[in-house]
Formats: C-alpha cells, sequence, structure tokens
C-alpha cells in the first residue's frame, strides 16, 4: 500500500484524507433542490483539493488543484448535542433562550484521483 493522501476543502475546514478513512464534515449544500436530497449510501466528490502525496510526487495547489478530485461515500447522517443560547438583559424583563444543533455528515473515503 502506498502511502498516498490528500488535503481537501470543505465547510471551510481543511482534512487531510487518505484512502479508507472516515471523517466528520459540516452538512453539504443540497444537490439540485431546497431539501437537503442527500442520503446514505450516496456518493460525493470533493474537487477543492488542495495538496496530493502519492508517495513519490508532492503537487500543491494555487489553491486549488484543477484535475485532482476525492471521492468519498456518504455513510452517516446527524446532528450534534444542542447548543443552548442565552439573551438576558437585567432589570428589563428580558430573557431570550435558544437552541442549536449542528448538522454533520460522516463519509468514507474512497478513491484519490
Amino acid at each position: 500500500m502506498k502511502n498516498e493522501f490528500a488535503v481537501i476543502n470543505t465547510g471551510g475546514k481543511q482534512y487531510k484524507v487518505s484512502k479508507g478513512d472516515v471523517i466528520k464534515i459540516e452538512k453539504l449544500s443540497a444537490k439540485g433542490g431546497p431539501a437537503s436530497g442527500w442520503k446514505v449510501g450516496d456518493k460525493i466528490v470533493f474537487d477543492k483539493v488542495m495538496l496530493v502525496e502519492d508517495g513519490k510526487d508532492t503537487t500543491i495547489g494555487t489553491p486549488y488543484i484543477k484535475e485532482a478530485k476525492v471521492e468519498a461515500t456518504l455513510s452517516e447522517i446527524g446532528r450534534n448535542k444542542t447548543v443552548e443560547v442565552i439573551k438576558y438583559k437585567q432589570k428589563s424583563r428580558y430573557f431570550k433562550k435558544y437552541g442549536h444543533r449542528q448538522p454533520w455528515f460522516k463519509v468514507t473515503i474512497s478513491a484519490i484521483k
């Protein structure tokens, strides 16, 4: 097995991935519609590849490598625990409480091209 890896950019973050890795990323935008549209088992292609290392060659993008792609399979969809946001002003009877659950995808890297 080669020591091959890539650095991809998704959800405003950078991830170092290699074939077989399972990573937890931010939820991706809808694929062709207003609803999410993503299902477990869907193929995802990351085209914002910043670096590819194949064991003997290193390719660095400026900022991305045009012909490079990383293919992945969506393995799980979920949401984090609730984060509570409270706004409070004393002596004025002002109290607001909101909750937020950040959605995420768990993907398995299948190929680096």
